[in-house]
């Protein structure tokens, strides 16, 4: 599920949007008048969508724009002239008078691309730091000491207690530790 924040100037024109979206199955985290209320939901998220208007009460769209998390996306609803100002500056779009099917379009594409994004995140390797890889170098080398194991049996022991005990290998690598260093 994408977060999704509407920032207008006007609580009333942010209900509104927020319930078209929630009619249309997108569910909306809050709704605010204010950029800094606006940065204030955003930071506690990992990443999401901000639907917001060309001037917010204390701030304007590309002021807010700078200041979003990363993983965060706007899309600025505005006037045809401003809409042509914003080509380039990474920020989706739509001009008003606003079209339902085109809000709920362009709320899903944004969607999917965030998604998309935190899928090829996860499925990155882990870099690990030194010591992690020392403990794991350690761990290997006291099983193939003790247990008489190869390095590929170690290591392989090490992957299956990892993906057994629900932790990550430098996680399994200290539990070796712990338990074979009495």
């Amino acid at each position: 599920m994408t977060n999704v924040i509407v920032a207008l100037s006007k609580l009333d024109d942010a209900k509104n949007i927020k319930n078209i979206l929630v009619r249309n199955g997108i569910s909306v985290t809050g709704i605010t008048t204010t950029g800094a209320q606006a940065l204030s939901q955003a930071d506690g998220l990992h990443d999401g969508i901000l639907i917001c208007g060309y001037k917010l009460a204390d701030m304007m769209y590309d002021q807010l724009q700078e200041c979003l998390p990363n993983g965060f996306e706007m899309l600025l609803l505005a006037s045809q002239a401003v809409v042509s100002e914003c080509y380039g500056n990474n920020i989706v779009c739509l001009s008003m008078p606003l079209k339902v099917h085109d809000l709920i379009d362009t709320v899903n594409m944004m969607s999917d691309n965030i998604e998309r994004r935190r899928r090829r995140k996860r499925l990155q390797p882990k870099v690990r730091t030194p010591e992690e890889e020392a403990d794991i170098r350690a761990a290997k080398a006291l099983l193939m000491e003790r247990n008489h194991m190869t390095e590929e049996e170690a290591h392989r022991y090490l992957q299956k207690s990892s993906m057994d005990s629900g932790t990550n290998m430098a996680e399994a690598a200290q539990m070796v530790l712990t338990m074979l260093s009495k």
